[in-house]
């Protein structure tokens, strides 16, 4: 949150505890979790946000009819640290920029006007423009500014007002208001569950991001944008964003929802049953996780017994309890003994009574909560484990074993690592550790203190034994409800960071293996070994074509026969590289290679092989895509196929299998299923949609990963495809059923089409076409002309074979004429120099300001314009790594430096697959920056699974087969 003023940062830091905490994993059916009555201070009460009334969102026929005049009013508006002017963005662009952070001129005189401008500004108010008013690239016209987020609390002194002129832009559909000014105050984004809270600061509080970039990453979110098509097209508005950190907004952004609607379901639930009060109402809105939720609405569950503070209430011994607090002197207890009332038949049951709602009243309190969170984060609070007793006498030794690192374990909650806390849960779920959080006893002294003091201290003199009275129902409080709450957050907390953490390192290594650079151009034969039922051999073609498939037994005495067939196969196809799976027997079947290689079998082929990860191709050769793509095909043998074509190319295989199958992650089984599949989903349409696809020769398969697309507009696409032949240009993907505006918009920037192929089609097209009226012409001269084919009077386009979207044709073809190009030179080493002699010249900058368009929009234009044709992202990650030999385990000797490749990441270190039947681990402590390629510190993707490195051997412990090894370098 750099962006955010100095005072709102160290309030944000200041309630870290209570803001990111997550929901629990535990169950809150204890003593312990009793909550909820109907008291608060009234001092607290009065300070607390009221319900935003219903009449304060503007409905979109307000946004519609803002006049110019009303433009103009609002152009002054007072602002808290910064103004801008934004570069205007073509059509369908969204103009909520980031604002600058100069020109801080400032006129307090005009901050009044900022309570006249939120109604006019509302951000949902931007849906309800008319398409009409878009207005072309060259002409912009002014626009007002809108509020990204509401920062709270800011004083008066810190607003300006600035004399800028008014903010330039281009009108769209999405949003035609203009870019986000931080702590313009009054507007907030408009959702459909109102809280005490606004979505915009909690969800910059969480993540870390600008409260601006949030306000429009909600909104473009609640407009169905893809993240592959906002980290691409709409840099300018997420202040240049990865993918991954968009996603982790969108994710946080969910789970606040979910707060909020199961809130208000609560709020109308408990209204029903009419147990809802003011104050009850207050605590359910303030509520920022389900945690907190579950705290507050415990008691008031359907089917509870009622707490022992409800209870008391029942008793009617509440008011002695308030009393205690605000009018002491007057205070009897005495006179609320029923000698014939359980519960009330002595002083020490009236006591305890009024103890009960005393505590529930304090474990209830936010400034109490507040206090206590705030202590906990400057004492050491640790996390143990132990053995558990059961487990010790009757479980299996060989799952003991395992968690032996954590039979007696001690860790700073704020020092303890992600997989340390999954290898916790995990055994405390099979019974095998027992788990506790340690909070000091010197954070239950001071804060007893505090509350006996300062929070809680009567406003009148207390007799001793009311005092004592006080004291005992704040240590009630603590160590009943307050202290097992906190254990639970702090569990709670610990454990959804892990999973997330866990989640988004499977993300990481997943797309770090889609994006393996593929081998083109070879013929490859793919192996799938195996012992008895032999190894399954499927030779592709360059173009994935299957040209023959075999099975071979080379392990079962019939070694020396088989490589005769292996030889005349591979002389045959004129294939030297052979691909084979890591399955059973890869040992024995990589060393039968490497063998006849080294003894040159193959010549005169200089045959190479390299090891692949078959994970998932077992249940893909059994799966109905499989028996519809090789209906002919033995399951065996289509594992070979699908192991060969995992090199030839990595992306257009792997995405035919569901990415948990893929096998690259960690305690992948004990964390969400839910986030899991939808985070892995969402890297895979990130990487398809980034690499993009041939429209008129890829899968179905792989255009339902598209963004925008789905199986359904996939299939209808194929159809299409079928029936009129090729397609011409991205405009003829409007003529499929079910892609409309909204879908082409996402998708249509990610659809490449090979301009040859199209040029070939269009020339064959219009022969046809030309010999077949001069037979129409001899024959019906009479007749009425009829209407020309769709593929007549469709043109291929230059620009289709980029990366640029449609919607920034019109500035690429004005940037190109600027430069004096032409677009039928895209990718050309002249249109190259071209370009840099504008740019050197002009400056980005200065050539974005005369084109009219923003920064990010003409850099991509350029890369567009400038990458050769066929242009992959791929060709810069790693390759697999072949090789001719082999080493033994019994090789390997400390000190000696290999080559490998990495197998999988982790948060405690990486494996590699050095070839020795084995995978080494990097302990993440020998992985430094400096050690790290600049691209790999570029990408932000640090080391992930097909990177090729070189290592020293640091240790070899041949018993348990673990290698240690330290990292030299990336190659």
């Amino acid at each position: 949150m750099s962006s955010l003023p100095r005072r709102v940062k160290s309030e944000a830091k200041a309630h870290t505890s209570e803001d990111d905490e997550l929901p629990s994993f535990l169950d809150s059916s204890s003593e312990s979790e009793e909550e909820e009555e109907e008291w608060e201070p009234k001092g607290k009460i009065a300070k607390r946000r009221q319900l935003p009334k219903k009449n304060e969102a503007k409905t979109k026929k307000v946004a519609a009819a803002r006049s110019a005049v009303a433009r103009k009013k609002v152009k002054k508006v007072a602002i808290k640290e910064e103004m801008d002017v934004s570069l205007p963005i073509e059509d369908n662009r969204m103009q909520l920029l980031k604002p600058k952070e100069d020109d801080v001129d400032t006129k307090p005189k005009i901050l009044d006007q900022k309570l006249e401008v939120p109604k006019k500004m509302e951000i949902n108010s931007f849906h309800g423009k008319n398409a009409k008013s878009l207005e072309s690239d060259e002409k912009p016209s002014t626009s007002v500014p809108v509020v990204g987020n509401q920062v709270k609390h800011e004083k008066s002194e810190e607003d300006f007002a600035s004399d800028e002129p008014p903010f330039k832009k281009i009108k769209s559909t999405t949003c035609p208001e203009g870019k986000p000014v931080k702590n313009l105050g009054g507007n907030k984004v408009k959702e459909e569950f109102e809280m005490n809270w606004d979505i915009v600061q909690a969800l910059s509080e969480i993540t870390n991001v600008e409260p601006w970039v949030c306000a429009n990453l909600i909104r473009l979110f609640q407009e169905e944008n893809t993240i592959p098509f906002i980290a691409r097209y709409r840099k300018e508005l997420i202040n240049n964003l990865e993918a991954d950190a968009l996603r982790e907004v969108q994710q946080t952004l969910e789970e606040l929802r979910t707060v909020a609607k199961k809130t208000h379901t609560m709020i109308q639930k408990l209204k029903k049953e009419g147990k809802l009060s003011g104050c009850l109402l207050t605590a359910l809105l303030n509520c920022r996780t389900l945690e907190e939720l579950d705290h507050v609405s415990a008691p008031y569950k359907t089917g509870s017994k009622g707490t022992k503070a409800q209870r008391a209430k029942q008793l009617g011994l509440e008011p002695a309890a308030l009393s205690l607090l605000q009018n002491p002197m007057e205070l009897n207890l005495f006179s609320y003994i029923r000698p014939n009332t359980k519960g009330l038949s002595t002083i020490q049951e009236v006591e305890a009574g009024v103890q009960h709602i005393l505590a529930d009243i304090f474990a209830k309190d936010k400034d109490t909560l507040d206090f206590i969170r705030k202590l906990c984060q400057q004492r050491y609070i640790c996390i143990q484990s132990t053995l558990a007793k059961v487990s010790s006498k009757s479980g299996n030794e060989k799952d003991i074993d395992k968690f032996q690192l954590y039979h007696e374990f001690s860790c700073n909650i704020k020092n303890i690592q992600h997989h340390q806390i999954l290898a916790i849960n995990r055994g405390e779920n099979l019974k095998i550790l027992t788990v506790k959080v340690n909070i000091p006893d010197g954070v239950k002294n001071e804060f007893c203190w505090w509350c006996v003091n300062e929070r809680w201290r009567p406003k009148q003199f207390l007799k001793p034994e009311l005092m004592r009275l006080l004291r005992n129902s704040v240590e009630d409080a603590y160590k009943r409800l307050i202290y097992p709450l906190l254990c639970r957050e702090f569990r709670s907390k610990l454990t959804s960071d892990a999973e997330k953490e866990s989640v988004m390192m499977f993300g990481r290594n997943l797309r770090q293996l889609l994006l393996t650079s593929p081998v083109r151009g070879r013929t490859l034969m793919g192996v799938d070994p195996g012992y008895k039922h032999g190894c399954k051999l499927a030779i592709i073609s360059p173009t994935s074509q299957i040209l023959h498939t075999d099975v071979v037994y080379l392990h079962s005495g019939q070694g020396f026969r088989e490589a005769e067939k292996i030889k005349r196969l591979l002389l045959q196809y004129n294939c030297s590289t052979v691909v084979i799976g890591n399955g059973t027997a890869c040992r024995e079947t990589e060393a039968y290679f490497a063998d006849l290689i080294m003894k040159k079998y193959f010549a005169p082929l200089d045959v190479v092989y390299c090891i692949v990860s078959e994970a998932g191709a077992s249940i893909y050769s059994v799966s109905p895509e499989a028996s519809k793509e090789m209906p002919d095909l033995d399951p065996n043998l289509r594992s070979a196929v699908s192991i060969a074509r995992r090199v030839q190319d990595p992306l257009a295989e792997l995405v035919k299998i569901e990415p948990k199958h893929i096998g690259v992650g960690m305690y992948q089984h004990d964390v969400s299923q839910t986030l899991l599949k939808a985070t892995l989903d969402s890297v895979v349409e990130e990487c398809v949609s980034f690499v993009g696809v041939d429209i008129n020769i890829c899968s179905e398969i792989l255009l339902r990963h598209i963004a925008g697309l789905n199986a359904n507009r996939a299939k209808n696409i194929i159809e299409w495809r079928e029936k009129n032949g090729p397609f011409i240009n991205r405009e003829q993907l409007k003529e499929v059923k079910g892609l409309g505006p909204k879908s082409f918009q996402q998708c249509a920037g990610f659809i490449r089409f090979n301009q040859e192929y199209i040029k070939t089609f269009c020339s064959s097209k219009k022969t046809e076409l030309g010999s077949h009226a001069l037979l129409m012409k001899a024959g019906a001269q009479g007749k009425k002309k009829s209407k020309p084919t769709p593929c007549a009077s469709q043109q291929p386009n230059p620009l289709d074979q980029t990366c640029i979207h449609p919607e920034s044709y019109n500035i690429a073809m004005r940037f190109l004429s600027f430069i004096g190009g032409n677009a039928n030179d895209i990718g050309k080493s002249d249109m190259q120099q071209k370009v840099n002699a504008v740019i050197q010249k002009e400056g980005l900058e200065g050539t974005a300001k005369r084109l009219n368009t923003t920064v990010h929009t003409l850099q991509l234009i350029i890369d567009g314009l400038t990458q050769p044709e066929g242009f992959d992202i791929r060709t810069d990650f790693d390759k697999p790594d072949f090789k001719r030999s082999i080493v033994c385990f019994e090789d390997l000797s400390v000190g000696a430096v290999l080559t490998g490749k990495v197998e999988n990441a982790t948060p405690f270190g990486v494996f590699v697959d050095i070839g020795v039947g084995k995978a080494g681990l990097i302990p993440v402590r020998n992985i430094t920056e400096a050690k790290l390629s600049k691209v790999k510190k570029r990408r932000s993707l640090g080391l992930g699974p097909g990177e090729r490195v070189e290592v020293k051997v640091l240790n070899v412990d041949v018993p348990r087969l673990r290698i240690t090894l330290d990292l030299i370098r990336v190659l």
